[in-house]
């Protein structure tokens, strides 16, 4: 059995301290046009501080369109070059591994915040967006590839492709969202096609020792469990891409789809052979019981979400006791100041029930 405290390596040459990413997590800190805010430098290199062998950022959007959230970090061009060298200097000072989250929020881009009427693969009535053309879709591709060259310029070891949780990668992905009847939808195969072109780009630019992550989620809407497997299978055999993050929401749970509830959720993924990528799981694992048994199932390393908001250095703790806890909720706003966070990400998560005295 795998210890918490054992050493990860990539086949890109990169290694983990440990067995512990921090999640990419919506914080919204940052500056409104894109810039890095000392708040948002806290959060993050205070939890490499506390040993997070691996820590991502929140999703970081590679075109101005492609906003999501208030106080979203940038990285859309060389403008925010010098924040990110900071940034990923700050995360690699403590001796671990500063990967970004490159995203585009798609139909999911609000007007007011982005600028401009969203775009979506097909037009898509509820969220007012347009469908993009063949040249959106090139300048999308192109746009995550410069993305990840800003990212080595400024000195991250990686980056991760948000391919989940309804954006613009998922959202072509999605049979009930891509409509289109061109060669970016109607099959899975051209559902599929523009991940691949994206990872394939940022290899062929960014080169072989550099990391290359993708987070897909398995259920959601138009794409299931048996699609994201045949994903995950296609990433893993065409050579792009070092490590697959699998948000699960609750990494313990059955599926909601009845027809893959012969086995949990986790199950489905960790019966894949994913050779010489690595593979990370996210959804509900909180103790130092949780980080075990997901090891145990044969995961690479997990990718801590709300146990790293409470605990800056949860992972220190649990591999000092493997049966770590952690503090029991709602815990005070001060509380939270002093494990790193800003007034921002203290209001963001006001509205999580039970999180947060009010």
């Amino acid at each position: 059995m795998i210890s918490a405290s054992t050493p990860l390596k990539f086949r890109t040459g990169h290694e983990m301290r440990n067995r512990f990413m921090l999640a990419p997590m919506t914080n919204t800190q940052s500056f409104e046009n894109g810039h890095l805010s000392d708040d948002e430098y806290r959060w993050l290199t205070m939890r490499s501080k506390g040993q997070f062998g691996l820590v991502m950022t929140c999703a970081s959007h590679i075109h101005p369109l492609g906003k999501g959230f208030p106080g979203q970090l940038a990285i859309f061009s060389d403008a925010f070059i010098d924040d990110h060298k900071r940034l990923a200097s700050g995360i690699k000072e403590h001796g671990n591994l500063a990967v970004i989250q490159l995203h585009h929020a798609g139909m999911r881009a609000p007007k007011e915040l982005a600028g401009d009427v969203p775009l979506c693969p097909s037009d898509n009535e509820e969220f007012g967006a347009r469908a993009m053309t063949i040249d959106d879709i090139m300048q999308l591709r192109d746009a995550f590839v410069a993305g990840a060259v800003r990212a080595r310029t400024a000195g991250y070891d990686g980056i991760e492709v948000h391919g989940a949780h309804g954006y613009i990668v998922h959202q072509f992905l999605s049979s009930d969202i891509n409509k289109r009847t061109d060669e970016y939808g109607g099959s899975f195969e051209n559902r599929s096609r523009l991940l691949f072109e994206i990872t394939e780009g940022i290899r062929q630019t960014c080169g072989s020792d550099f990391l290359v992550g993708v987070r897909l989620s398995p259920e959601g809407t138009g794409f299931d469990i048996g699609e994201a497997q045949s994903v995950c299978r296609r990433l893993i055999a065409d050579g792009h891409t070092d490590f697959l993050d699998i948000s699960l929401w609750d990494a313990f749970k059955l599926p909601e789809n009845p027809s893959y509830r012969d086995k949990p959720l986790l199950g489905h993924f960790s019966g894949l052979d994913f050779k010489d990528v690595r593979y990370t799981v996210a959804g509900n694992i909180r103790t130092g019981y949780d980080v075990r048994k997901i090891l145990d199932a044969g995961v690479d390393f997990a990718a801590i979400g709300r146990s790293g908001i409470l605990h800056h250095d949860f992972p220190a703790r649990v591999i000092e006791n493997p049966d770590f806890v952690p503090v029991k909720l709602p815990v005070s706003r001060q509380y939270l100041i002093d494990e790193g966070l800003g007034s921002k990400f203290l209001d963001y998560i006001s509205r999580w029930k039970g999180f947060m005295e009010q």
